[in-house]
């Protein structure tokens, strides 16, 4: 199931973001569309990506 986080358990967001190391930047809940959880395709390896409760993201294969 994809539940929504709820808002008032996460994190604000930094009001300044980190300054540009020429990395790319996403947005977790974009990568979800607005839910808690996304699979992510590396070299046809299936990741799970996961917004917790307290607002961490964890990464599993």
């Amino acid at each position: 199931m994809n539940a929504r986080p709820d808002p008032q358990t996460l994190t604000p967001a930094p009001t300044a973001l980190p300054r540009d190391e020429g990395w790319p930047l996403h947005d977790a809940l974009r990568l979800t569309q607005g839910g808690t959880q996304a699979r992510i395709v590396l070299n046809g390896q299936v990741y799970a990506l996961r917004i917790t409760r307290a607002g961490k993201l964890i990464l599993t294969k």
